[in-house]
């Protein structure tokens, strides 16, 4: 089954996709002990079987533990989140992304984030690639 997108899954879907992430791999123990307000166990361990049959998380089997880790490298989750975000809020406009990202008083731009995403803009140009 291919892998169903990330924004797609529920909200405690989401979170445990955020443990593996963050962990790189986890037992449904360590994911329940690292959850908000965790569930039971028997919970955890249905909703990790749910994942799997959704294509988000697979598991190896360390004796008699099963432990979980994505499906999908963090990197192409981002890009796929991104990608939805982009199309839903911004109409496909890399532009309205990152001026959002700069317009606001929550957002504190260190002059050292500028100087990275300047360098990334001019590194574009150089290849051809019009980020925006």
């Amino acid at each position: 089954m291919k892998p169903k997108r990330l924004n797609e899954l529920a909200r405690r879907e989401r979170q445990v996709m955020e443990i593996l992430y963050r962990q790189g791999q986890a037992t449904a123990a360590e994911i329940r002990h690292a959850l908000p307000d965790a569930p039971s166990d028997s919970a955890v361990r249905a909703m990790l079987r749910v994942m799997e049959d959704k294509g988000v998380v697979k598991h190896s089997q360390d004796g008699p533990r099963y432990v979980y880790k994505p499906s999908m490298p963090r990197a192409q989750a981002r890009r796929s989140a991104l990608k939805t975000l982009l199309d839903t809020f911004f109409d496909g406009s890399r532009a309205q992304v990152v001026a959002a990202l700069l317009e606001g008083a929550e957002s504190e731009v260190s002059d050292a984030e500028l100087d990275r995403l300047a360098t990334l803009i001019e590194q574009a140009r150089k290849e051809g690639r019009h980020p925006c």
